[in-house]
């Protein structure tokens, strides 16, 4: 696979696709290069039919992904017309990576903060280590946080705690994360890795029909009624109906043995 920079890593390990920010020096700050990374990655996992979940990871200990890399600012973003482009690659792996159709996990362990938030919300789930923090620092920079990352937090936390965290630009522990549903579960350090292959694992085995239709169905009621595809839902249900893994699934049940699932 051709990548646009070495600051970004994209592994396969049996169905799991894993996408890793690395730029560690930088807390995993997120470089224009970094961006164009995103989206030829994303393409490359939902093109191979051999993985079935991805998982994104930073890089070293310290941090998830801390937000832009400002230290580019002055070279990239030194005119509207510079800026204008950078929007463009930016917002588009954002699109991107709100919009990838396979299971998105988010594996955090440290900083989770700013831009990094809008990175890990894009997941369909959220594992932490327990030395993790959170938190949107906008109202400390005087600057309004995108519409879609305050969108996935309102629906994640509720309208009154998302403004705490906005309003206060204060800083959340992990246990308190799961508590309010901004992540699924925080662990211990040493159960992170294993916390999150379980679950990649137990997607990888289960049918891919059914889980696109799900998580199609589950993006359709976070969006506004009129713009709800209520027949795409139920060409998925038929879908699923019709298709060789559901006789499987049938079969394997009745027959006491683990499904074989081919997609079909």
């Amino acid at each position: 696979m051709k990548l646009d920079t070495e600051k970004m890593i994209a592994e396969k390990e049996g169905g799991i696709g894993w996408m890793t920010f690395n730029n560690p020096a930088r807390r995993n700050a997120m470089s224009l290069e970094m961006w164009s990374a995103v989206e030829a990655i994303l393409d490359e996992f939902e093109a191979d039919d051999a993985i079935k979940v991805i998982v994104m990871q930073g890089a070293g200990d310290k941090a998830f992904v801390s937000g832009a890399d400002i230290s580019e600012f002055k070279e990239r973003r030194n005119n509207a017309e510079a800026a204008a482009e950078y929007a463009r690659i930016s917002e588009g792996a954002r699109a991107r990576l709100n919009g990838v159709k396979k299971p998105l996990i988010a594996k955090i362990q440290g900083f989770c903060l700013g831009g990094g938030m809008a990175v890990a919300m894009a997941a369909d789930m959220r594992f932490a280590s327990n030395d993790s923090q959170f938190g949107i620092p906008a109202a400390r920079l005087s600057i309004a946080y995108g519409f879609d990352g305050l969108h996935k937090l309102v629906h994640l936390v509720g309208p009154a705690m998302a403004s705490e965290i906005m309003f206060t630009a204060r800083r959340v522990e992990p246990d308190e994360a799961q508590r309010i549903g901004l992540i699924n579960r925080a662990v211990p350090l040493a159960d992170l890795d294993s916390t999150v292959r379980e679950i990649a694992d137990a997607i990888c085995r289960n049918a891919p029909l059914s889980i696109a239709a799900s998580k199609y169905t589950i993006g359709q009621i976070l969006a506004d009624k009129e713009d709800r595809d209520y027949e795409e839902i139920k060409r998925l249900s038929k879908m699923c109906f019709d298709s060789n893994d559901y006789k499987e699934g049938r079969e394997a049940f009745m027959e006491k043995r683990q499904p074989v699932f081919t997609g079909s």
